[in-house]
């Protein structure tokens, strides 16, 4: 039985077929063979459509379910299934994956998919289980379908020959760009961002115009110039464009995004940093995991409390430092060591021809033009061949209807249908399906309504046949549709952008793309800066209710207001005696009645650190000239600017102050002027500035003015910036005195009177240089604006208290003078223009009114600048006598 069972074993091994292979060369076809698969049929997008075989699976899936966002949300499992079934033989966890994706917002800039139910968040929670959420196709999505019926793109069959599904969707809108993607293939690997719609449509329509209108090609500058860069749906903001730029031209590149993070301060002097965008793709869970073991750590010192207030008003989280932490410094750090800045990758990859490219900007957007110009032939043929069809039917029953007679004649003596059809075949010249139509034709249509119904139709039919024909005889007609049909998407479905493209100090470019302006820079009191359009106020009459300016925090208002050019460096100093230093443009930009961003968002103060004088520079013209600066217990300091050149972002030591002392005003001079100081009680010392030798950066100064008890210096002027002196008491009382009035004597004296304070003036507040072709710009505490011509204000002499400059309510009080130049501020026309500010619209009747009231009060100043000039002519002639 043994030997038997042997023979058996034999001859069974023997029977069997042993073929011996190289296993190099088969390693090698099976896996270039499951390369290509996973390449082409399962990790990269189509250039077309912008999606993956699996993506484009589940919202064709959906389609078929009439799973549209008109009708109700379907539950995923649903949805999954016939996907699974109908054309991906997948496992379900992949398939759901890619519909939770496509529903999230943070993962995609404009959603395909429209999710009802918990589909996870941006702290990296997992979606719920498909048998518990729902979904439907998001009303984009539909332009991703349209027309697919009309034959726009081919169809192949499914994996087991059951069904049709299509190669590729018809994409009415730019996918791949809008929404970008992200997928690991072998050996290769695709990082493509989102964009905003309405930037990349105006790219294509830019292409096509260009082809159109004068039959050339595109220059990638030229795009670059439309798609700014990325737009990521968490916001944050692009540093620099050099990695921008590189990766358009070239297909690769790596961008900054850092979160979007705000400095605030606390009741208790501390402060906090509040994160309200972060970079695309980081997780906010982790990010915020990370910081609390660096904290936890000592590796980041000074955090003392870490929340996350996110909610559904949108992102916060709450980092709060101790009183004695710099915030710009730890922002900086956190920057540095945790995703609150990140890297992205670009690496614009995708399938074109079922081929794996990398690409530039300009050639995905001329492959989508080029997708869509055949979706646009295909269906303007199809609706043609449709058109041309039905016309056909049209013009047989028409002859029929002219030969009703003989028609009916024919039908009711033949035996049957088929006999019918071919005698009217024979007898009219009709097609097989003409005579089909007669055949089955009705009563109703022997009216004379219904036949004016078909006649009516056969000439609209005329009109879009030869609509359609133009179309596919014109390669520059067919270009128009597309763009018109782009620019509807565009127009139906874009949005703002929400990523930020800032600067990067590493992109030495960066400047030279800010245009030159001269904004207005405003300052204030509790530290908001921004800059503004120079068109934003509108001149008034001397004594009007003034516009309103900004929108304040409670207490806080303008203490800086000066006009610059964009590119100008501005200085910084600050009541500690230190300098720091930006570029204007770097200032964020803000509306007239926005606040501004806080200062310490923008410069590295230490604490208890304010801002006490702002003086713009130009580079490369002012480096030999001198910083002026005066203290408020009566010291001045000349020093050469080109001792502050190498300003750290940290600041720079710019004078020694004495205990309780502090640096009030810093003027830029040239050692040949002549320096005028003013105190709170209406003291004014004039002298040279060569009485005053220069020093350098490190020393403390000499005294400039001599003052009595409780009083200090307000302002600091130079003689040579204006032929008169415009001073202005907290009341809002103020004058015009001829700068030759105030006699020169050395430093280090009292001064004499320049102003007569009284109960009704209140102390000095401010002084300023001005000639009779400036303006005035007046800032109360409230925050509101009245700009008045210089010429309005009366002039008078040295030891006087002026008129009434601006109307005050109640306990408000002037907060802060500044001159502007006429030039450089054209006055609008106070008759025709019913806007103020940043050119807001406001309501008409509003604007008269405040008119009126501003010439009402007007003709009430115009009394009381002659009893105020008179009762001063008086006073003064009185105290000369004396």
């Amino acid at each position: 039985m043994a030997e038997m069972g042997d023979d058996i074993f034999d001859q069974t091994v023997r029977s069997d077929t042993i073929q011996e292979v190289d296993l190099k060369s088969t390693m090698e076809t099976s896996y270039i063979d499951y390369a290509m698969s996973v390449i082409a049929a399962r990790a990269l997008p189509d250039v077309r459509d912008g999606l993956k075989p699996v993506q484009r699976r589940v919202l064709y899936s959906m389609i078929e379910l009439n799973n549209t966002p008109d009708k109700p949300h379907r539950k995923c499992a649903r949805i999954v299934g016939d996907t699974m079934g109908k054309y991906h033989p997948h496992g379900d966890s992949s398939i759901y994956g890619a519909l939770v994706n496509m529903a999230q917002p943070w993962s995609m800039r404009n959603i395909l998919v429209d999710g009802h139910g918990n589909f996870g968040s941006i702290d990296g929670d997992g979606a719920a289980a498909m048998r518990y959420t729902e979904a439907r196709l998001s009303k984009i999505s539909m332009a991703m379908m349209a027309d697919i019926n009309k034959d726009t793109v081919d169809f192949i069959p499914n994996f087991d020959e059951t069904e049709k599904e299509p190669v590729v969707l018809p994409a009415r809108l730019p996918n791949l760009l809008v929404n970008g993607t992200t997928g690991i293939a072998v050996g290769m690997a695709t990082n493509i961002p989102p964009h905003n719609l309405r930037e990349v449509i105006a790219a294509c329509v830019k292409i096509i115009d260009n082809r159109v209108e004068e039959d050339r090609s595109t220059d990638i500058s030229e795009i670059l110039g439309i798609v700014k860069g990325p737009d990521f749906p968490t916001g944050g903001i692009i540093l620099g464009r050099a990695g921008i730029e590189e990766a358009y031209r070239t297909g690769r590149g790596k961008i900054k995004v850092r979160a979007v993070a705000d400095i605030e301060p606390m009741d208790n002097g501390k402060h906090r940093i509040i994160v309200s965008e972060i970079p695309y793709g980081v997780n906010k869970a982790r990010m915020i995991e990370k910081i609390a073991d660096m904290v936890k750590d000592k590796r980041l010192d000074g955090i003392t409390a870490l929340r996350d207030e996110t909610s559904r008003e949108g992102m916060r989280v709450v980092i709060e430092l101790r009183k004695d932490i710099n915030p710009n410094v730890m922002l900086n750090k956190l920057y540095k060591q945790t995703q609150l800045q990140d890297s992205y990758g670009v690496i614009m990859l995708a399938l074109v021809g079922n081929q794996p490219r990398i690409m530039s900007l300009k050639e995905v957007l001329d492959h989508y033009i080029l997708h869509q110009e055949d979706v646009v032939t295909r269906r303007t043929r199809f609706d043609l061949n449709k058109a041309q069809e039905r016309d056909h039917i049209l013009q047989g029953l028409l002859t029929a209807l002219d030969n009703i007679d003989e028609v009916i004649k024919i039908i009711r003596s033949s035996k049957s249908v088929a006999i019918a059809k071919e005698q009217l075949m024979g007898r009219f010249a009709l097609s097989e399906a003409q005579a089909q139509a007669i055949v089955d034709m009705r009563l109703r249509a022997l009216t004379g309504l219904e036949r004016e119904k078909l006649e009516a139709e056969h000439r609209e039919l005329m009109e879009k046949i030869a609509y359609f024909k133009g179309i596919l005889a014109d390669h520059k007609k067919l270009l128009t549709v597309v763009k018109e049909e782009m620019q509807e998407i565009a127009d139906k479905y874009g949005d703002d952008r929400r990523t930020q493209i800032g600067f990067d100090d590493d992109d030495i470019s960066a400047e030279d793309l800010i245009p030159v302006t001269h904004p207005i820079i405003t300052f204030t009191k509790f530290g908001y800066i921004k800059r503004m359009s120079a068109d934003n106020f509108r001149a008034q009459h001397r004594g009007g209710k003034g516009i309103k300016g900004m929108e304040t925090i409670k207490d806080d208002y303008i203490v800086e207001l000066i006009q610059t050019r964009s590119h100008n460096f501005l200085y910084f100093f600050t009541n500690k005696g230190r300098v720091y230093r930006l570029k204007a443009y770097e200032i964020p930009e803000a509306s007239r009645t926005a606040r501004g961003t806080a200062i310490v968002n923008l410069l590295q103060l230490m604490p208890d650190e304010t801002i006490t004088s702002m003086i713009p520079v130009v580079p490369g013209e002012d480096e030999d000239k001198y910083l002026f600066m005066a203290t408020q217990r009566g010291i001045v300091k000349k020093t050469r600017l080109r001792e502050y050149e190498n300003i750290r972002k940290s600041g720079l030591a710019a004078i020694n102050l004495r205990d309780e002392d502090r640096l009030i005003e810093v003027k830029l001079t040239d050692d040949t002027d002549e320096v005028m100081l003013f105190t709170r009680f209406g003291q004014c010392v004039r002298f040279h500035e060569s009485d005053v030798r220069g020093t350098g950066r490190s020393t403390m100064g000499v005294i400039g003015i001599n003052l009595s008890d409780q009083d200090c210096v307000i302002a600091m002027q130079l003689a040579s910036q204006g032929e008169s002196l415009v001073l202005v008491s907290q009341r809002g009382l103020g004058k015009c005195t001829l700068t030759e009035e105030f006699p020169s004597h050395h430093r280090g004296g009292k001064g004499v009177k320049c102003y007569k304070i009284t109960e009704k003036t209140g102390d000095l507040v401010g002084v300023k240089s001005v000639d009779k072709d400036n303006q005035l710009m007046l800032i109360n505490r409230a925050g509101t604006i009245i700009r008045i011509n210089i010429a309005d204000t009366a002039l008078l002499g040295r030891i006087t208290s002026g008129v009434k400059l601006i109307d005050l309510k109640g306990d408000d009080e002037v907060a802060s003078i500044s001159v502007v130049q006429r030039e450089d501020l054209p006055l609008e026309d106070e008759d025709t223009s019913e806007s103020m500010g940043d050119g807001l619209p406001v309501d008409s009747d509003q604007a008269r009114e405040n008119q009126e009231s501003a010439d009402a009060d007007h003709s009430l100043e115009d009394l009381l600048v002659r009893a105020e000039e008179d009762q001063s002519a008086r006073e003064d002639d009185s105290e000369e006598e004396e």
